[in-house]
C-alpha cells in the first residue's frame, strides 16, 4: 500500500510540473488517503504483534 500511495505522490508532482492542477489535487489526495490507511495498519499490525508475543 504504501508503494501505491507513492506512486500517487510521483503522479502529483510531475502532473503538478506540467501545470495539471486537477490530476496534482486528485492525485495527491489519493496519495495522502493511502497513506494514512497504511499508517493505521501498521499500528495495528504492531499491537497485534505485542499482544500476541505476551501470550
Amino acid at each position: 500500500m504504501l508503494r501505491w500511495a507513492l506512486s500517487f505522490f510521483i503522479i502529483a508532482v510531475v502532473a503538478a510540473v506540467l501545470g495539471f492542477g486537477g490530476v496534482a489535487g486528485a492525485a495527491s489526495g489519493i496519495a495522502q488517503i493511502l497513506f494514512f490507511i497504511f499508517l493505521v495498519l501498521l499500528v495495528v499490525s504492531v499491537v497485534m504483534h505485542l499482544v500476541r508475543g505476551r501470550a
